[in-house]
């Protein structure tokens, strides 16, 4: 049987993102999977589909405070939440950011992963800003980065082609049915199948038939 293409369309600002990419990067190698990062916008996403941020519900966020302590406990993984962490999310937009990694992706991929990680860990784990040009420079020297690679890429954020690029892969999630991140699409048996948040990802595991409880017990 060939691998399966797995496409993760993720945001920085969206922790659940954060799960599900690191989760998937663990078990890229168990799974018989190509893991494709398909960094996308969110604001993007909500505005198309109508939907709120989850902060937008009261009820919802004070579950979804619980929910993540849980979650990155479960997960390992190191995000923190602060009793404003919601009001954070509302006043902070990744656009510039979700541009820069656009661009290390249309430049130098091998930067992805690293990178993109180190959004998440400046965001959710230190609650700094990332929407800064300077605070941006500094996620990437941290990812390893050199700075002229950094600058290079930081102006490439209002060239037409990294918008472009950007609002691209942002309509191709919307036309795989998402309306929220992550947004986890496996193509197997020749069609795209969409797995909403971070949560499904052991029934993304059994549907393409390696169930991941299987490789959870060693």
């Amino acid at each position: 049987m060939g691998r399966t293409l797995v496409e993760l369309f993720y945001d920085v600002i969206s922790p659940y993102s954060w799960l599900a990419f690191e989760a998937l990067c663990r078990y890229q190698h168990i799974w018989n999977i190509d893991l494709r990062f398909r960094p996308a916008f969110l604001g993007g996403i909500m505005q198309q589909t109508g939907n709120k941020p989850p902060a937008m519900l009261p009820k919802r966020g004070e579950y979804m405070l619980k929910d993540m302590k849980r979650m990155a406990k479960y997960y390992q993984v190191p995000v923190r939440m602060s009793p404003d962490a919601l009001q954070q999310i509302l006043k902070t937009s990744s656009l510039t950011a979700m541009r820069f990694i656009t661009a290390i992706d249309m430049t130098n991929p091998q930067y992805l992963e690293p990178l993109s990680r180190e959004f998440w860990m400046r965001f959710w784990s230190q609650h700094e800003d990332i929407s800064q040009p300077e605070n941006i420079l500094a996620v990437a020297r941290q990812a390893g980065l050199s700075s002229e690679l950094s600058q290079k890429a930081l102006e490439m954020t209002s060239s037409p082609a990294v918008k472009d690029r950007l609002k691209d892969t942002t309509t191709e999630a919307l036309k795989y049915g998402a309306f929220g991140m992550p947004a986890v699409v496996a193509h197997y048996d020749g069609k795209p199948h969409l797995f909403f948040g971070s949560d499904r990802l052991e029934l993304l595991g059994s549907v393409i038939e390696n169930p991941w409880w299987r490789h959870a017990a060693h």
